[in-house]
């Protein structure tokens, strides 16, 4: 009698926790590993519990998100699983193995390989465990009609409240065919808008010399305005973010007016006195910056500028504040975000003299807020009585569907609360009527909406995700 032999069982997938801290920037990096986890067979889980393993994605940009991940850390250590630490704080190697000397791994920021090298040692993987096929566009940890798409890595510039190029490397653009492939990919799965970031979205491909490289079947320039033209044909919507407002630029805003993306700039400007922007290390010429934002509006008066300031920072007089507050008043810009100042380790800042106190810097944070919000209110309430198109994003149980307009990105922009909503789905595109305002809000009622994708569901978030502007 012949021996049996039977076919190896198939083995249990691992399973691999995951702790995302940071920026959209950060997030994708999360987005690229949980991919390479799922196409290798492995389980991701958003506890501890029941995991083989565990990966924090760390943020480093200020104190407080160095101590957020510290603590992120800690807590996954707790657990008794092996932890495998990436992100911008892993690039503190020294301060990280002296803190916590059982960590299983310790890399940088976007160190893919590293981080699956490291999961193949703390967590080996069944040589008969099942490999999944990767979606379109990757394993995503944004609900399923919109998704982040990162050009490059790094920056060129050194901010002194920044360490993000030590951390992240220089500039490093990804090539155009690769980012147009990839955006193309995403819109065929369903997503209905993308969020174009970057370090400096407005640098892409200056460190590659814009080299061309072929998109359906033709060439493309590695450029902001080649990009924002592939990404225009697309047909979904294009935001773009992380843009400082250099003169080559201006290319892009006649696709704006044209409809082939969204008339939105996220422009971090960080504040407006030239004493305060020339110790900061950035550009300083706030009247050059006035006079673009107007030949913007010229050209596309439906454009949406947002920005972020930093207030208290070393040396900030009340003069300084002041010429902020009056600047802002002239640019009427429509989405604005503002931040006490934050010491870093290992930034220049934080040697500069002069350190303005804690109250004084919240003090003119409240000061800032109340004029951005007063800026803001006025803008809303000649919306009242325009119809809009908004992009759905939760309907809740009793109905209310809470959307945004193309003036509004994710997390960080106002809502528009449509009523009712029982009729939509996450991913509709709606056309309202604005009824009333609130300070950063809009609240409208359904005039009619188009299924863009029938079979849109809200995505479960598989992954503790904390963002930051």
């Amino acid at each position: 009698m012949s021996d049996i032999v039977t076919a190896p069982e198939k083995a249990a997938p691992r399973k691999i926790g995951m702790v995302s801290l940071g920026c959209p920037k950060a997030l994708v990096d999360s987005e690229r590993l949980l991919t390479r986890l799922k196409a290798e067979g492995y389980e991701t889980s958003p506890t501890y519990d029941g995991s083989d393993a565990v990966i924090v994605n760390t943020c480093a940009f200020i104190d407080s998100a160095r101590e957020e991940s510290l603590e992120a850390i800690a807590e996954a250590q707790a657990s008794g699983r092996p932890v495998i630490v990436t992100g911008c704080l892993g690039g503190e190697t020294e301060l990280l193995k002296a803190r916590f000397p059982t960590l299983a791994a310790v890399t940088g920021a976007h160190r893919y390989d590293e981080v699956m090298e490291a999961v193949h040692v703390a967590a080996p993987r069944s040589p008969f465990a099942e490999l999944v096929p990767q979606p379109a566009g990757g394993f995503k940890l944004t609900p399923r009609h919109y998704a982040y798409l990162k050009i490059s890595e790094g920056c060129d510039h050194r901010c002194a409240f920044c360490i993000i190029p030590s951390l992240r490397g220089d500039l490093a653009s990804r090539a155009i065919g690769e980012v147009l492939a990839e955006a193309e990919a995403l819109a065929a799965s369903g997503v209905k808008e993308l969020l174009v970031v970057a370090q400096d979205t407005s640098a892409y491909g200056l460190d590659i010399r814009y080299a061309e490289s072929d998109w359906r079947g033709e060439a493309w320039k590695a450029n902001l305005e080649d990009l924002c033209q592939g990404l225009g044909e697309l047909g979904i919507w294009v935001r773009l973010h992380y843009v400082y407002p250099y003169p080559h630029v201006d290319a892009v805003i006649p696709l704006m007016a044209e409809g082939k993306i969204l008339p939105y700039l996220d422009i971090p400007f960080q504040h407006a006195s030239p004493k305060v922007l020339k110790a900061m290390k950035r550009p300083a010429n706030d009247a050059k910056v006035l006079e673009r934002i107007a030949k913007w509006r010229a050209i596309c008066p439906e454009i949406v500028i947002r920005s972020t300031f930093v207030v208290g920072f070393p040396g900030e007089t009340e003069a300084d504040f002041q010429y902020l507050l009056n600047w802002l008043e002239e640019a009427q810009l429509d989405r604005v975000g503002c931040f006490a100042y934050e010491n870093v380790d290992g930034a220049a800042a934080k040697a500069l003299p002069d350190h303005v106190p804690e109250d004084v810097k919240q003090e003119r944070r409240a000061r800032f807020m109340a004029a951005a919000e007063r800026i803001s209110r006025a803008k809303l309430k000649k919306k009242v009585g325009k119809t809009l198109e908004v992009l759905v994003d939760q309907v809740r149980g009793d109905g209310l569907a809470i959307c945004r307009s193309k003036a509004d990105a994710p997390e960080i922009d106002g809502k528009v609360f449509v009523s009712p909503g029982h009729a939509l789905r996450p991913g509709d595109l709606v056309k309202v009527r604005v009824e009333r305002t609130a300070a950063f809000d809009l609240y409208a009622s359904p005039i009619d909406f188009r299924l863009r994708n029938a079979a849109a569901q809200p995505a479960r978030r598989m992954h503790r995700v904390i963002s930051r502007t």
